[in-house]
């Protein structure tokens, strides 16, 4: 028996065994390039555009419920277009509920890692709630993706230079008329 007949799998069994798993990972890697090669080439639905567009009009005029909706109806016309999730975190923010705005970055994050705006606007609700030095893992994280100079990292480093927005409690005095029960 010369050595290339000895090396050659005999039966099919025998080919698969040694085979096999490499054949799994080509196909794999095939399969997982070609989806991020098509999520880059994503287009939104043109009816979730117009409702993005018409949500950040009324949220422009101070609108934030009205654009809160047009927004979600975007989400429910095209579940796909991640930009909606910064409009929404954008939206509540401006409603004051940074809680929220911080869960719509990190979902637009999920789905976009490197998403800079995503990163900006979470670091920004961050500091708007008071957590700093969480904010400053965000500003290493863009200064490792877009270094200093970016607008994004500048923007960041700016908010946090600002602090959180400090809160005032207003003096009420007490009314005159208060009658006991």
């Amino acid at each position: 028996m010369d050595a290339l007949t000895a090396s050659t799998p005999s039966t099919l069994k025998e080919f698969l065994m040694r085979f096999g798993p490499a054949a799994a990972a080509l196909s794999l890697f095939v399969a997982v390039s070609s989806s991020v090669g098509n999520a880059s080439d994503y287009a939104p639905d043109p009816r979730a555009e117009t409702l993005v567009a018409d949500g950040q009009a009324q949220l422009a005029m101070g609108d934030t419920q009205g654009a809160i909706d047009a927004y979600e109806a975007a989400l429910a016309i095209d579940p796909g277009f991640t930009d909606v999730y910064l409009e929404l975190a954008e939206a509540a923010r401006a409603d004051g509920l940074q809680g929220k705005a911080i869960r719509y970055y990190r979902e637009a994050r999920e789905r976009d890692p490197e998403n800079l705006a995503a990163i900006t606007g979470e670091g920004e609700a961050l500091v708007e709630k008071g957590a700093i030095s969480a904010a400053r893992e965000n500003l290493s994280i863009l200064q490792s993706m877009c270094g200093d100079g970016c607008v994004e990292a500048l923007e960041l480093s700016a908010a946090i230079d600002r602090g959180p927005a400090l809160v005032t409690a207003e003096v009420v005095s007490p009314d005159e008329d208060v009658t006991q029960n």
